[in-house]
């Protein structure tokens, strides 16, 4: 057996099916979308439901509808019977998820939800179906064939419900006019959340951490301002605090071989004058892009007046999970 080419040809499968699941979306989509923002404008949530491998296609679909911004739980139609309709508002939506529409677990709580008035969207890919004949509305997604040699186990069906929820979640999310910024507010620990929401000003050495000393000094102060901030630069300011220079432990290394008396030569002479800097309110990637490009170690700071304010050292950024 050619597992490869069997493999292929299940992904064939499965591909073929997601096209004839696309060509089946129509109106009855845009009027489940409707059905959904109607309520989570009024605060209500989607309440997502199936049975066996659909509970478990339902996890990811809520879970991706939540991480976008649409407010969404899971409901287990077994315990739902035992006590969690509790969870359900008037407000909220049930999107009900059955390929064949007539899973019994999942068709017996249709009653009690419609007496809560709860709408409810059927996921089905029967459209005659007990379920999606007990939807408010219905999401269409038929297949006409399985993955499975025995046209049994579901997968290209889940497939195309998985599919169809990540189409239905990002639909919403930009019907609502939801964000890169939005996103990130909801994943503030990953590096999605770090890249677009963490400022230069979060991540930069300030106070004693800061080495700075003014140009009128010379290289021994800037080697003792270093050497008391544990950096491996110094910025250098004018009588007015702007930054005018800065002067690396690599400036140092060289003047090493070629100077001498090197602790009184004026620092003016020896640092690089018009660094690179950036604003301490620009994003943090922005800096590693400076990095990057300018190729460089050493990132001076500065306000709006372009006073220095603080420095970011590349070391830094892995503990805050830029690199």
């Amino acid at each position: 057996m050619n597992t490869v080419k069997r493999a292929r040809e299940i992904i064939d499968i499965e591909a073929a099916e997601l096209v004839r699941v696309r060509r089946s979306l129509d109106k009855r989509f845009s009027r489940a979308v409707r059905l959904i923002l109607e309520s989570l404008r009024q605060g209500g949530k989607i309440v997502v439901a199936g049975v066996g491998k659909s509970f478990y296609v339902g996890q990811k679909i809520s879970a991706t509808l939540a991480s976008t911004g649409s407010t969404s739980v899971t409901l287990h139609p077994s315990q739902a019977l035992h006590g969690d309709l509790g969870m359900l508002s008037k407000r909220d939506v049930l999107l009900a998820l059955s390929y064949s529409g007539e899973s019994q677990e999942l068709l017996e709580i249709i009653p009690a939800v419609r007496r809560q008035g709860v709408g409810i969207i059927a996921m089905t890919g029967v459209a005659d179906s007990a379920l999606a004949k007990a939807g408010d509305e219905i999401i269409y997604t038929p297949v006409t064939r399985e993955a499975c040699p025995f046209n049994l186990a579901p997968t290209a069906s889940t497939t195309a419900a998985l599919a169809v929820g990540d189409a239905l979640a990002i639909v919403l999310l930009e019907a609502r006019g939801f964000k890169k910024e939005d996103y990130a507010r909801l994943h503030p620990g990953g590096t999605i959340g770090k890249t677009l929401l963490l400022r230069v000003g979060d991540i930069m050495r300030r106070g004693d951490r800061l080495a700075r000393v003014p140009v009128s000094s010379k290289v021994k102060d800037a080697i003792l301002a270093m050497t008391s901030a544990r950096s491996g630069s110094v910025g250098v300011v004018d009588r007015t605090g702007k930054a005018v220079g800065i002067f690396t432990d690599g400036d140092l290394r060289r003047l090493v071989t070629t100077r001498k008396n090197i602790p009184e030569i004026p620092i003016r002479a020896v640092m690089t004058p018009a660094p690179v800097v950036i604003r301490e309110n620009a994003l943090a990637v922005d800096a590693l892009k400076i990095y990057e490009e300018r190729a460089i170690d050493d990132l001076l700071v500065v306000d709006s007046r372009k006073n220095l304010v603080g420095m970011v050292d590349i070391q830094d950024l892995p503990k805050f999970k830029i690199l």
